[in-house]
């Protein structure tokens, strides 16, 4: 492998030395916002399909930019967004993040569509890839699925009472915890709290799980303070704040120094 992998690749680089990925989270369907928050200190961007404004075209422009920067692209997809992900992956995307994955059929189902036979049937056609990777066909065909990554969230009691079997999917490269929709199952639906008790309870049990099935464990935190303990507990990839928040945040820094 090259000392410097092609963007697309480097996510997976950085998750095999060991050391804690720390991404920016995008909402906004405005690639420059993305393109903007690549030149920070970031280890990698994750743009949300599922709850955020993205759609497949701005994350098709923002991947780009992206990379032109240097940094991977981490995608979420919409809930059951499977065929999404393998076009997503062509466009260039360094991972998949898979909302609401609650059993075994939905990890496989996953897989099937985010890896190239033998583990999966993903269908061919990543042209943009091609070209962000430097890769002929031959090459990107052979490093593919392992330098592209699909992660199962786990967010529901079936998932986590699952959790096992799930890590034990072949190809499946590791999950992603969503705490707040976990608090509101562990609740019962009593509300959300993503910092209660029970769901550090379970995050805690997930990350043993993860590290036991030897795979990879990634985390979303509202805030740095969240995010720095998630580090600490040994989380692989950190998602923190939003776009929305970065923007609020530095516009009431600049209105309190006005006011003052």
């Amino acid at each position: 492998m090259p000392d410097s992998p092609p963007a697309p690749f480097r996510l997976a680089e950085r998750l095999r030395a060991g050391t804690p990925v720390v991404s920016a989270w995008c909402a906004l369907p405005e690639p420059v916002i993305a393109q903007l928050l690549a030149q920070e200190a970031f280890e990698a961007i994750t743009l949300d399909m599922q709850h955020g404004l993205v759609e497949f075209a701005d994350a098709a422009r923002t991947i780009p930019l992206v990379a032109a920067r240097g940094m991977p692209t981490l995608v979420r997809v919409p809930v059951g967004g499977f065929a999404t992900a393998s076009r997503l992956l062509d466009a260039g995307a360094a991972g998949i993040i898979a909302p609401m994955i609650g059993s075994v059929a939905d990890a496989r189902a996953l897989v099937a569509h985010t890896k190239y036979p033998p583990v999966g049937s993903r269908s061919w056609g990543p042209s943009t890839a091609l070209a962000l990777t430097g890769l002929d066909t031959p090459g990107y065909f052979a490093r593919a699925n392992a330098e592209t990554l699909a992660f199962a969230m786990i967010e529901t009691r079936a998932a986590l009472d699952a959790i096992d079997e799930i890590l034990a999917v072949e190809g499946l490269d590791g999950v992603f915890m969503g705490p707040a929709d976990l608090s509101v199952a562990l609740s019962d639906g009593a509300g959300v709290a993503p910092a209660s008790a029970a769901v550090d309870a379970a995050l805690d049990h997930a990350l043993a799980r993860t590290r036991a099935a030897g795979k990879r464990i990634g985390i979303y935190a509202y805030d740095a303070a969240r995010a720095v303990g998630f580090k600490a507990k040994g989380f692989d990839l950190v998602a923190t704040a939003s776009d929305a928040a970065f923007l609020l945040a530095g516009a009431r820094g600049l209105l309190a120094i006005l006011e003052g």
